[in-house]
């Protein structure tokens, strides 16, 4: 069952999209929230969704203060998994930041095989399907 309701957005909610105009009108002025956005190089937009999936596997690590309350190694799994599988993907555009982003996925395998109280079959790590 759909609801042709209209979605409230707080106030305090920048506007999205095209502003000042019809959608589709190449003369709308774009919300400042798009154009800093838009502005962003790709290879920082990967590199930034990497350090996301970095720190949120951490902390469902147990990795962060108090973290044994977070403790999941479920999601630490697939967040490690999307992490390398985005790593994978984009390597050969990050230039610089790619030994750093593998470093910082082999520290995260090595704490998800520290944390486990089974080892996973070779093969079967989180991140080995992506070829790390």
């Amino acid at each position: 069952m759909t609801s042709d309701a209209p979605i409230h957005r707080p106030p305090t909610d920048p506007p999205i999209g095209p502003v000042n105009g019809p959608p589709g009108d190449p003369r709308a002025e774009i919300a400042p929230d798009v154009r800093e956005l838009a502005q962003i190089p790709a290879v920082e937009v990967i590199t930034r969704a990497c350090v996301m999936l970095m720190s949120a596997a951490a902390e469902k690590l147990g990795l962060a203060e108090d973290g044994d309350q977070y403790l999941d190694l479920d999601e630490a799994r697939r967040l490690i998994e999307a992490y390398a599988g985005l790593l994978a993907a984009a390597q050969a555009d990050l230039g610089v930041h790619r030994q750093p982003l593998r470093e910082g996925l082999k520290s995260l395998q090595a704490a998800f095989a520290e944390a486990s109280r089974y080892p996973d079959e070779p093969g079967q790590a989180p991140g080995a399907r992506s070829g790390f």
